[in-house]
């Protein structure tokens, strides 16, 4: 991942505290102006946590950066979805229309754009099938019990969960990413690692400047929190103006969520790392099942929100082609230009569907 590891540029030190200063002076605001510069705020402090991120990422190296990414995007995520769930406007639907959105995205739009990029500088781009696979093998029965199984259930009346299967299913998806950490990081750490490392490859950053990419994190990540108490409602908003259904709220938070990791995945798939690529990509898949899952859940069962999971039979048919697809293009260890478009046009398929159901 080429970025500066000797400093921190300007604007990843201002961007979080302009980030609050916009929090405090337009939280409260109403308008266009406000939305706006609510939400260039929101994207500006996104930005520049994932940087921040990204920094340590290269710090701890391969496979632990990958999953220190997936958690500060998971904690972005959670920033976004709590707060539309505890705002005037709750969307009980809000958890699956999300979850469902980053799957696809990870699966057909980080990783289609990811191939493709890499096909057009590389031609042929090489991975570890162990390390690509694994990632399928947790994200399937977790997108499984979590968006299609409630369909099926008659425990409770349509899409949704009793309490106590609702429990159930937060902590089968916990231990579930759990395991995986645990397999990715100690048993199998070497699945997870590209074949070589690009020529380009970033020297490690200091201890010092690693400390105050740290510290700028948390304050980026708190700026994420608290703008997005402020954006939800713009987005809420917008998206009942246009007439779009709601389930575009969740499509909207998933790719402001994973826009700057996408950019991160991008970078490494040019320098021909197609195997960090999938790490970003599926890593942020599973680790938002695995941890969003189980907090939503609890803070939904605190304040008494229901959570409609179940999709709709549509939708459970594109996430069974979306895995057909990832288990061929995962199961060479080598992925071409084509594979890349498919995934793509799966990705504008799904999309079409969500506007003209």
């Amino acid at each position: 991942m080429s970025i500066a590891t000797d400093r921190l540029p300007v604007w990843t030190l201002a961007l979080p505290l302009l980030a609050l200063a916009a929090y405090l002076g337009l939280g409260g605001a109403t308008g266009f102006a406000a939305a706006i510069g609510l939400g260039v705020a929101l994207i500006g402090a996104v930005l520049a946590a994932v940087h921040h991120a990204e920094l340590l990422a290269i710090r701890v190296g391969e496979p632990f950066g990958a999953i220190l990414l997936a958690l500060a995007v998971t904690v972005i995520e959670l920033g976004l979805i709590v707060s539309i769930m505890l705002g005037d406007q709750p969307e009980p639907t809000l958890l699956r229309d999300t979850i469902h959105a980053v799957v696809v995205l990870v699966l057909h739009g980080v990783a289609g754009l990811c191939i493709v990029v890499g096909a057009l500088h590389h031609r042929e781009l090489m991975f570890r099938t162990q390390g690509a696979q694994a990632y399928l093998i947790v994200l399937l029965p977790m997108v499984a019990i979590t968006l299609v199984l409630p369909n099926f259930t008659t425990s409770a009346p349509g899409p949704y969960y009793t309490n106590a299967q609702l429990t159930f299913v937060s902590i089968a998806c916990l231990v579930l990413w759990l395991a995986f950490t645990f397999v990715q990081t100690v048993r199998h750490r070497d699945h997870f690692t590209p074949h070589a490392m690009a020529a380009s490859a970033a020297a490690r950053p200091s201890a010092r400047l690693s400390a105050l990419a740290l510290a700028m994190l948390l304050i980026a990540l708190v700026a994420v929190v608290l703008l997005a108490k402020g954006v939800s409602p713009h987005i809420q908003a917008a998206v009942a103006g246009l007439g779009a259904p709601s389930a575009l709220v969740g499509v909207i938070v998933a790719a402001i969520v994973l826009l700057p990791e996408g950019m991160t995945a991008l970078r490494a798939a040019r320098e021909d790392q197609l195997q960090t690529s999938i790490n970003l990509a599926l890593g942020s898949g599973v680790a938002s099942i695995g941890l969003t899952v189980p907090t939503v859940a609890a803070i939904a069962w605190w304040t008494g929100s229901p959570l409609e999971l179940g999709i709709t039979p549509g939708g459970a048919v594109l996430l069974a082609l979306s895995f057909m697809m990832a288990t061929i293009t995962y199961g060479t260890g080598r992925a071409s230009l084509l594979s890349g478009m498919v995934h793509l046009v799966l990705l504008a398929t799904w999309l079409f569907l969500i506007v003209v159901p």
